[in-house]
């Protein structure tokens, strides 16, 4: 199982939020490049980079920052927040990013999201971030009637590198991720499914190892990490 440190960006710095809450922001670094590298020496193979800003702004807001992470590090970089269109998708990857997420789209333009995954087959990620069992969107501010995984059946079909599930409750909270709605999920779908929310110690990624089986692929981890709560090469290590 993958180990996916998350690299959150508001207004250039690294940062981790709780539940999503822009207001309660700890900023970690002014420099995310060498946060990307200090990753990478750790041993971590992808990179799971958030425009905060632009998830709220509906448009990238951090895309300086993110081009100079993806140029300081060598291994694949996948980057979300604000994309609405395809020419943004284009955009990152002319930067040399690996994989797009999309979220908030695939309620609002599902068309798009379709679109997206014809044109850049195996580089569109579908973010799907959850409260209390219901897809929210536009940086988490809005809560639909959907769940998440009738939303993720919806585009089962296709080539879509991964789906990506958020329990909102549990995000930067290190209380432990939604392991049973995590399984939920990644039964109802083939898509490989990366846990996100709530990690805070080894035994929570020792929790998720049982979900391998299932689909569920690797598991990105945040605040954890910046709070030294256990080190990266310990939790790939478990991982194995």
């Amino acid at each position: 199982m993958l180990i996916i440190p998350a690299i959150d960006l508001k207004e250039g710095k690294c940062v981790r939020l709780e539940r999503g809450v822009m207001s309660t922001a700890t900023v970690y670094s002014d420099d995310p490049a060498t946060t990307a590298q200090r990753w990478q020496a750790d041993g971590a193979q992808w990179l799971h980079v958030v425009d905060l800003d632009g998830a709220f702004a509906k448009q990238p807001k951090n895309r300086e920052a993110i081009a100079t992470i993806v140029r300081s590090v060598e291994i694949p970089v996948q980057v979300g927040g604000g994309v609405r269109t395809l020419e943004t998708i284009s955009t990152y990857l002319d930067l040399g990013v690996q994989r797009v997420i999309l979220g908030t789209v695939a309620h609002s333009q599902p068309d798009l999201l379709i679109q997206a995954c014809e044109r850049f087959a195996g580089q569109i990620v579908l973010g799907i971030d959850s409260r209390q069992g219901r897809v929210a969107v536009e940086g988490w501010s809005q809560t639909t009637k959907i769940r998440s995984a009738e939303l993720a059946s919806r585009f089962d079909g296709l080539p879509l590198a991964a789906i990506i599930y958020t329990d909102i409750s549990r995000d930067g909270m290190e209380t432990g991720p939604n392991v049973e709605a995590t399984w939920q999920l990644a039964k109802a779908v083939s898509i490989p499914v990366i846990a996100s929310g709530g990690v805070g110690r080894i035994q929570h990624i020792q929790a998720l190892l049982q979900l391998e089986p299932d689909g569920v692929v690797g598991v990105i981890v945040g605040r954890a990490l910046y709070a030294g709560s256990f080190e990266l090469a310990e939790a790939i290590a478990v991982a194995g």
